[in-house]
């Protein structure tokens, strides 16, 4: 049974392991979208507004980089929720239930950093849609 408990063991601490990277990979990828979209506003705002063509295709390309963003940001939530469900599986054949435990205490009114993160990609579309239409108009 002991041989059991410890492939139990390392199952769970691989489960732990690559949940901790899916996470850290997901925060590259913030920094990524949001250096990209950063720069992008800066491109807009440099921009002549008489070039109706340059204007939209940036603007096109910004759209198209904050769907990407929200799109791999929900992938990454649905990873990691599976992720969890079977660290937490796993729990329940441990002396400890450290994920169970951390989740079932959380402050109240918590709010969940994957709502705050997917929220940030409309962020982007607003301002670029506000600025091509500015530019647009002018």
């Amino acid at each position: 049974m002991e041989t059991n408990r410890d492939t139990v063991l390392e199952l769970y601490k691989l489960a732990v392991e690559t949940a901790d990277r899916t996470s850290a990979r997901r925060g590259t990828a913030n920094a990524f979208f949001l250096t990209v979209q950063t720069a992008l506003t800066g491109v807009t705002a440099a921009l002549p507004a008489g070039n109706a063509f340059t204007v939209t295709a940036v603007y096109l390309a910004a759209l198209l980089l904050c769907g990407a963003w929200w799109v791999q940001l929900r992938t990454y939530k649905d990873l990691n929720r599976a992720k969890f469900a079977t660290i937490t599986a796993l729990e329940t054949t441990l002396p400890a239930a450290l994920f169970t435990d951390e989740w079932a205490n959380r402050p109240s009114g918590y709010v969940d950093l994957g709502l705050a993160e997917r929220v940030i990609p409309y962020v982007f579309a607003a301002i670029h849609t506000l600025a091509y239409a500015s530019m647009i108009t002018a």
